[in-house]
C-alpha cells in the first residue's frame, strides 16, 4: 500500500518539473482531494502559436492536451506525491517521476482558444491504483466548453527517464 504525503505550495513551478515555455498552467484556482481547477490567459506569444496559423492564431488542440495532464500532475505532486520530500529544480533527486502520460482517449474538440481568451481548466480524478491515475478533464472559455478528454497518468521510478549513453 503507498503512503502519499500532502505538499500545500504556493506557485506552480513548486509542483512540477515543467519550466517556461513549456509550463503552461499559470494560475491554480483551486485543489481538492480529486479535482483541480487552473487557468491559462492565451497571449499569442507563445511559441507553437506564432505559426499556428500566421494570421489566424489558434491554441492548439495538442497544447490543450497539455494544459489537462499539467494541471492533473499538479493534483498529484499535491495529494498522491509518494515523496516526504519533492523537488521541482531537479527532476532525478526525486525517486518518482509524478504523472507521466500513458493514454489519453476520447479528446473532443468544440471550439477554438485565440489570444486573449482566459482558458478555464477543470480535471476531476475519477480512479486510481497505486501509482496510476484515471482523469477526466475540461477546457472552458467565458463557461463554453471548447475541449473534452480523458487520461491516465502514472507515477514512475525517476531512473527510467534518464539517459544512457
Amino acid at each position: 500500500m503507498n503512503h502519499y504525503y500532502e505538499h500545500n505550495f504556493d506557485r506552480v513551478e513548486d509542483y512540477l518539473h515543467h519550466r517556461a515555455p513549456y509550463l503552461l498552467v499559470e494560475k491554480i484556482v483551486v485543489i481538492e482531494s480529486t479535482a483541480i481547477a487552473t487557468e491559462r490567459t492565451v497571449s499569442g506569444n507563445e511559441f507553437f502559436i506564432k505559426g499556428h496559423f500566421p494570421g489566424a492564431p489558434v491554441f492548439p488542440g495538442a497544447m490543450m492536451q497539455e494544459l489537462t495532464t499539467q494541471s492533473a500532475g499538479i493534483l498529484i505532486a499535491a495529494r498522491y506525491n509518494p515523496m516526504k520530500e519533492f523537488v521541482t529544480d531537479d527532476p532525478f533527486h526525486n525517486q518518482y517521476a509524478l504523472g507521466v502520460l500513458v493514454k489519453m482517449q476520447r479528446a473532443r474538440f468544440k471550439g477554438f482558444a485565440r489570444p486573449g481568451d482566459r482558458l478555464v481548466v477543470n480535471v476531476r480524478l475519477n480512479h486510481h491504483v497505486a501509482d496510476m491515475f484515471e482523469f477526466s478533464a475540461s477546457i472552458e472559455i467565458d463557461g463554453k466548453h471548447i475541449m473534452r478528454n480523458e487520461f491516465q497518468l502514472m507515477n514512475i521510478r525517476s531512473e527510467v527517464l534518464r539517459v544512457t549513453a
